[in-house]
């Protein structure tokens, strides 16, 4: 079981340069697919006159969810080499980002495949990098009578309380670390009176 995975905090930049040729990187963090196309279109903007806006992400706490994009490079010379960068730094939750200046020299297909991965790797290594622990979320329900219980648990296993509700039915939202999951579980697993309901992980 993957209990923590490694990410970076917030965007950083690279820059690598090959007979006249120019490719400037940048790396983001991102939680969902869904975040790329924004990112792209402002950076097609912004970087309107530049000939490749290739890029490269991967999601999920073991990198499952990928995707490489040469954006009219030779294929699999530009996107591919970006994604090995995040994978041999085992990186997810990770967009990079490589936009070219041509500068009138064919670079041919390894000097291509080797200026995309220079230059991913340079956004990487100006990168915040962090290792992040998967958090289970949990709903707990209970009476006023269960306060006293649930509150000492909490307190004996330092669960996080994200949201607190003490209405006719105590609501409280909690996090604890994926790997004390089940140690949590199991102190409410006998106790009548104390609804326990999975929320998500993140």
């Amino acid at each position: 079981m993957v209990n923590t995975y490694n990410t970076i905090t917030s965007t950083s930049e690279g820059l690598f340069k090959e007979k006249g040729s120019k490719f400037i990187s940048l790396a983001y963090p991102i939680t969902d697919s869904a975040q790329v196309k924004p990112i792209m279109a402002e950076l097609k903007k912004e970087y309107y006159d530049a000939r490749h806006h290739c890029y490269a992400w991967r999601l999920g706490w073991e990198g499952e969810l990928t995707r490489a994009v040469d954006d009219g490079e030779p294929s699999s010379t530009a996107g591919k080499p970006i994604l090995g960068q995040l994978v041999a730094n085992d990186l997810t939750n990770v967009l990079i980002v490589v936009i070219r200046y041509f500068g009138g020299t064919k670079l041919g297909v390894s000097g291509l495949i080797r200026a995309y991965k220079d230059a991913a790797l340079d956004a990487i290594n100006n990168a915040d990098i962090v290792t992040k622990e998967i958090e289970a979320y949990y709903l707990l329900r209970f009476g006023y009578m269960e306060m006293n219980t649930v509150m000492k648990v909490l307190k004996d296993l330092s669960v996080k309380i994200h949201s607190q509700d003490f209405d006719n039915l105590c609501e409280i939202k909690v996090s604890t670390r994926r790997d004390y999951e089940e140690l949590f579980k199991a102190k409410f697993e006998n106790t009548i009176g104390i609804e326990v309901n999975f929320i998500e992980y993140s």
